[in-house]
């Protein structure tokens, strides 16, 4: 193509006068408001333009950058959010099923006939199996506080209660493994001081795609300009590793503490740990340091250098297990211990694995005999809330007293359905030595766990479509989701924009967004504490449940609490309203580093541990048992499903499922935007591509026992040799034959979970992907 130099001279010449006119505005106001919270790992900032009581245009924050409090800018996710907002499909009225259960089958009814429906049926289940049969899954659909499953289990509390759950489906592994280590979760600085660390181990994390925090990533970039280097240790090449890293380093999957402990190895045996901190504030680095009453037991060091087993961890030895060159893992060994201060942040990824705490455990162990830990521009690693007050609030809707005791992990909710009363303790059951009932009733909140995020969805499906098993199922939700088309009776919530709310940040930040109601709902939808409210009224704890709030008057009551807690400074709601800002933030100078007071004297400063120092041996875990799968030093321990010798040889590739710029988890599935920007594709590497006759753009399906899915294939460099990737979220879509046909992770996910934390495993996967001719 070329140009003649009067087209060049008009196209350099910049806009033309009549271009530069004044246009009139095509909407009659712009309101600044919080993204709509979809548990995305951010909490941004919109501009919604709004024009005759519609939603024309959204930008996004517009304020200047500056380190101490910078903009909060939205991902595609939330610029395109109109295309759900106004999707063609939204739910508009409650509808009750009239076929099978999964057949998608409904017809539409009223509200007073769905009120009446959902109270009859929660007064039936209590009277004949009691409270422990009503359950309400984990959901992060919405977080707005008016909006949520926080809504609905204020109502059932309020009824007498229900069977409760603790972690959750994304850090189920990591909040339990590290406050065995350091005895609280609070183990991150604030962001700010990322700008003093000088090298980085991005290590399973992916801050670009799945955010980890608004702005994680422009603090990473800032410590790159000014000097850090930074490498990406996953198996794929994510997009942080390519915006961010200097290198990135691909591992096999579930491999990870083999070359923690490799690196671990080149450490001691070099000697380039930090000896006196170890010596001042660990425990049970070595046999010097062993706790009382396990002096016998095997240290860390006597693990790494295979004093007992015979096997001393060298990289070597990590090379066969990892696929990460023996030289790799001694010269990053080298380059963490010696670059100071460093940082090891880990992802969430590899703790949702079979023995996801071992990972946990390791990095955080690999940080404190390193010296990192309390320092400006070190890290702690784990969980890593945010120093000094562990950060955001998330939901403080108050749910209020449960006054069933009764616990179950939220991952094993199946198994409270399919055996509940066989549950105890060994399957993390609290509260309760043994469950009087199994789970009955199930009311789904902004919640698609119930089959598209849960694992083994072909058998979650029969499960839910045993009407002997859940007697009832209500979902409210925005869209007739894959977990929708398995209720009884479905209630049409309405978005974010439609109601009052408010949030703050996630995981870090120091920022509160206020939620106004933009726009009125859609058809009859209505947010879900104005559902909930009605059906308490009907049950006759409406006073109790509302207090004489509606929804802004709890957006008031969540903001107060705010100012009480974290922010004194925040204004009333009439002056944030009146400030059209959208958010408050509070500006970081001095950012908190986790660990100071203790780093500067840990006899004044203890910690929480049983020791009151930093546990590379856990004592807590030697007293629970169980070294085969839960040791009490971090240890490599191979997967239940693995790629090595003694494989299922029918199922060769590791499978992950990484969050995609796509969807929220699986909301904006049916965005067609994003779904067109950021299409649903299996990464397969050229070798394994060639092995099985596989071009890109092939039909390719990936199978194993457990089901089988359809999904068109990429073949690139970008994942290494042996594993392929299949962002988790699609909406399952099963043929006649049970194939789904929309490349749904979950349909090849073990339902297994980890032996510590008893959190999800749902990244151990084994499959075969064969050509669709």
């Amino acid at each position: 193509m070329s140009f003649d130099r009067q087209t060049l001279k008009r196209y350099f010449a910049g806009p033309s006068p009549e271009a530069l006119a004044p246009v009139p505005p095509s909407y009659d106001r712009i309101v600044r408001v919080g993204c709509p919270a979809h548990n995305c790992g951010g909490r941004c900032l919109l501009a919604a333009h709004i024009k005759d009581g519609r939603i024309v245009r959204l930008d996004t924050d517009d304020r200047p950058d500056s380190v101490a409090a910078p903009a909060l800018r939205a991902c595609p996710r939330g610029r395109a959010y109109l295309r759900r907002q106004y999707h063609p499909d939204r739910l508009q009225f409650p509808l009750k099923r009239t076929g099978r259960r999964g057949s998608g089958s409904f017809a539409r009814i009223s509200w007073d006939e769905a009120i009446e429906f959902v109270a009859q049926e929660l007064t039936r289940i209590k009277q004949t199996y009691g409270n422990e049969a009503l359950y309400i899954p984990y959901g992060t659909g919405s977080y707005n506080q008016t909006n949520g499953p926080q809504t609905a289990r204020r109502l059932f509390h309020l009824f007498g209660g229900c069977l409760g759950f603790y972690n959750n489906y994304s850090w189920a592994a990591i909040s339990r493994a590290t406050p065995t280590v350091f005895g609280t979760e609070i183990t991150g600085n604030q962001r700010q001081d990322w700008l003093n660390t000088r090298y980085v181990l991005m290590w399973g994390w992916n801050p670009c795609e799945m955010r980890d925090g608004t702005n994680s990533e422009f603090f990473l970039k800032l410590a790159r300009e000014r000097g850090a280097w930074i490498v990406c240790i996953d198996p794929r090449m994510t997009p942080s590793a390519i915006a961010l890293a200097d290198e990135w380093v691909p591992i096999r999957p579930g491999t990870d503490v083999a070359m923690m402990n490799a690196m671990a190895y080149v450490m001691l045996t070099e000697h380039l740990y930090d000896r006196e901190f170890v010596r001042t504030h660990c425990s049970g680095f070595d046999g010097t340091q062993m706790p009382f009453g396990h002096e016998g037991e095997e240290s860390f060091a006597e693990y790494i250098l295979g004093t007992r087993d015979g096997i001393p961890k060298t990289p070597e030895w990590a090379e066969r297990i990892t696929a990460v060159p023996r030289a790799t893992i001694a010269r990053i060994a080298r380059e963490y211990a010696t670059t100071k201060p460093a940082m090891l942040y880990q992802g969430y990824g590899m703790q949702r694995r079979a023995y996801g705490e071992q990972a946990v455990r390791a990095g955080c162990v690999l940080a404190a005999i390193t010296g990192n830990v309390g320092i400006p521009g070190g890290w702690a690693s784990g969980m890593a809330l945010q120093a000094p007050d562990g950060g955001a609030k998330w939901t403080v809707f108050p749910a209020g007293p449960n006054p069933i005791n009764a616990e179950i992990p939220t991952f094993l909710w199946t198994e409270a359905v399919t055996r509940g009363t066989e549950l105890s303790a060994a399957e993390g059951l609290r509260g309760v030595e043994r469950l009087t009932t199994n789970i009955k009733l199930i009311y789904a909140v902004a919640s698609n766990c119930l089959i598209n995020q849960h694992s083994n969805i072909n058998r979650t499906a029969r499960i839910l479509s045993d009407e002997r098993l859940v007697e009832c199922i209500i979902v409210q939700d925005n869209f007739l989701t894959p977990t929708a088309r398995f209720a009884d009776i479905v209630l049409p919530a309405c978005t974010q924009f439609e109601t009052w709310g408010i949030e703050d940040g996630w995981k870090y930040g120091d920022e509160v967004l206020l939620m106004p109601k933009l726009v009125e709902p859609l058809g009859e939808t209505k947010s879900d504490f104005r559902i909930c409210a009605e059906i308490a009224q009907r049950l006759g704890v409406g006073d109790a449940y509302t207090e004489g709030r509606d929804e802004r008057g709890w957006t008031e009551w969540a903001l107060d609490l705010f100012r009480r807690e974290r922010f004194h400074d925040l204004p009333s709601l009439d002056e944030f309203e009146r400030s059209n800002r959208g958010v408050f933030a509070r500006e970081v100078h001095q950012p908190a580093i986790a660990f100071e007071d203790f780093r500067a004297d840990p006899k004044a400063h203890p910690l929480s541990t049983p020791s009151r120092k930093i546990e590379i041996f856990s004592q807590e875990i030697a007293q629970i048992g169980n070294p085969t799968e839960n040791p009490p030093v971090p240890k490599y321990l191979e997967e239940w499903e693995h790629p090595f010798e003694g494989a299922d040889a029918r199922f060769p590739l590791q499978a992950i499922g990484h969050h995609t710029l796509h969807r929220v988890h699986s909301t904006h599935d049916n965005n067609d935007w994003l779904a067109e920007a950021f299409p649903q594709r299996l990464l397969v590497n050229p070798i394994d591509a060639h092995e099985r006759g596989i071009a890109s753009g092939d039909k390719v399906r990936i199978f194993n026992d457990r089901g089988a899915t359809i999904c068109t294939c990429m073949v690139s460099p970008r994942i290494m040799p042996g594993v392929v990737d299949l962002p988790e979220g699609a909406w399952w879509k099963p043929d006649a034959a049970g194939t789904d046909q929309r490349g749904s992770v979950n349909v090849l996910t073990s339902d297994r979970w980890t032996p510590l934390a008893f959190g999800n495993a749902q990244h151990t996967i084994m499959v075969q992907v064969e050509r669709i001719a």
